[in-house]
């Protein structure tokens, strides 16, 4: 594969999912690891793609997509809540290291999730104000869902056990993707003139696979 072919949304995007079929099939490379990897990229870094994903000690992306060192620029916190912070970074990727992906890793059993629709019930405990301050950004997906699901009582509080979490995370997801792209005319634009595509995927901790629930740009070869 040449330099011009790896470096396009679509190339980039293929590198990955192949990636993830051999985590999932238990037939990972560990490729780009060794001590002349290190000397390659010390001083200069290429990434194929940039992801933006949760913090969750169980989804570490280098080893669910079988990536090696300065194969991905990563970003994560919990809840792959977007920030400031966040959308510099992923500037970063796009405007100076030249990624044609950004894929944004949500999942399943998500702890941030699941403290965004806790804080939503009528009796729910106070949480620390940086917390409560993270999760804010997930309990319009948690409100949307509830009423979807019918969770709400008369008081206007949610019933858990009537929410959907998978469903709260996928919705989660794509708001991220939106409010990324309402904040960044720089990504939009990188998007619109077809050198990038983000993809927005749910990952399976179980399974191990990353499925693409949302694409934005183009990621068909020609």
């Amino acid at each position: 594969m040449t330099e011009s072919t790896k470096r396009t949304p679509a190339s980039a995007w293929q590198e990955m999912t192949r990636g993830n079929d051999r985590f999932v099939a238990g037939e990972p490379l560990h490729p780009r690891q060794d001590v002349e990897r290190r000397a390659e990229v010390a001083d200069v870094q290429e990434p194929i793609a940039a992801l933006f994903g949760c913090s969750d000690s169980r989804l570490s992306a280098e080893i669910i997509f079988d990536k090696g060192i300065g194969d991905l620029f990563v970003i994560r916190n919990a809840g792959q809540v977007i920030s400031e912070s966040v959308v510099g970074s992923l500037e970063y990727a796009v405007a100076v290291l030249h990624v044609p992906l950004l894929v944004v890793l949500g999942h399943d059993s998500c702890g941030a999730v699941r403290a965004a629709i806790d804080s939503q019930t009528a009796d729910a405990t106070p949480l620390p104000p940086h917390i409560a301050n993270l999760i804010a950004r997930i309990i319009p997906a948690v409100r949307r869902v509830a009423g979807n699901d019918g969770a709400f009582n008369a008081q206007g509080a949610i019933d858990p056990s009537l929410v959907d979490s998978r469903d709260v995370g996928r919705e989660h997801l794509r708001d991220t993707i939106a409010e990324l792209l309402e904040e960044s005319e720089l990504i939009s634009d990188a998007i619109a003139a077809g050198t990038l595509a983000i993809v927005g995927a749910n990952y399976s901790l179980l399974v191990g696979r990353a499925e693409p629930d949302i694409v934005v740009g183009q990621l068909e070869t020609s």
